[in-house]
């Protein structure tokens, strides 16, 4: 690690005496394990073997600011929290929802992606316009994402046949053998714009998501999580997650 890498902080960002605390703690940066599922297009995903997305880009742009080597470990979405409380890695980048449960286990940084929690529907669908809708059908979502906690919270939730998933829900719903999914309307977006899947979104995003990197709540986590959101905060007041969310999605979704 070399000092010289260490950011710059605006004084127009943060506070002087905030910024000398930063710059101790950037001094002691070393490598940060990334994990993220490689399997949440356009955010993380392999193609060719390489490791692709929305949030490489911005842990790379984290780690030229932050002095940090970014080492990235793919994992299945749901063993990436048992990971990070293990200590096998040190936060997750793959769009993160801050919710009360998790902010209960996790230390955040400060939200880098505003977004909408949207339900998607096969072509030609019209019996599913919008959440109101779900009672009676089948309803696929990530497992361990908190699109089925957000489900569950629905008045008619108990009407909703949710069933869980590794990988793939697009795919299913696009063959016919669930009726709806539930992702970010971002991803949902892309998948249909860039796939070439006979999937509409169906009516207007039903929550309000934001997203975060999750640190472990120690000492050595809180250090790791006020470094990388001194690194956010830059990337956000120099243009640069802007750049890179209009790279991936023609839109800044970096800002609420």
């Amino acid at each position: 690690m070399l000092l010289a890498r260490t950011f710059t902080l605006s004084i127009a960002a943060v506070s002087l005496s905030v910024a000398s605390g930063l710059f101790a703690a950037a001094a002691q940066a070393d490598t940060l394990r990334v994990g993220m599922s490689g399997g949440y297009f356009p955010f993380t995903y392999v193609e060719q073997d390489e490791l692709k997305g929305f949030e490489v880009d911005v842990m790379n742009a984290v780690g030229e600011l932050s002095g940090d080597d970014i080492e990235f470990v793919t994992a299945s979405f749901s063993g990436l929290a048992g990971m990070l409380e293990s200590g096998r890695i040190d936060t997750i980048a793959n769009q993160i929802t801050i919710t009360p449960e998790r902010e209960a286990k996790y230390v955040f940084t400060e939200p880098y992606v505003y977004d909408g929690a949207q339900v998607v529907v096969r072509t030609g669908n019209d019996t599913i316009q919008g959440v109101e809708d779900l009672s009676g059908k089948s309803v696929a979502v990530n497992l361990g994402s908190n699109y089925e906690q957000l489900l569950r919270e629905l008045p008619n939730a108990d009407e909703i046949d949710i069933r869980t998933y590794e990988s793939n829900i697009e795919q299913d719903v696009a063959l016919g053998r669930v009726e709806a999914f539930v992702m970010d309307r971002v991803s949902a977006t892309q998948v249909i714009s860039e796939r070439n899947l006979p999937l509409e979104l169906a009516g207007q995003p039903f929550s309000t998501i934001e997203n975060a990197l999750p640190f472990r709540d120690d000492e050595a986590g809180r250090e790791q999580r006020d470094r990388i959101d001194a690194a956010l905060a830059e990337l956000r007041e120099n243009g640069t997650l802007r750049e890179i969310s209009e790279k991936w999605f023609n839109t800044d979704i970096t800002q609420p």
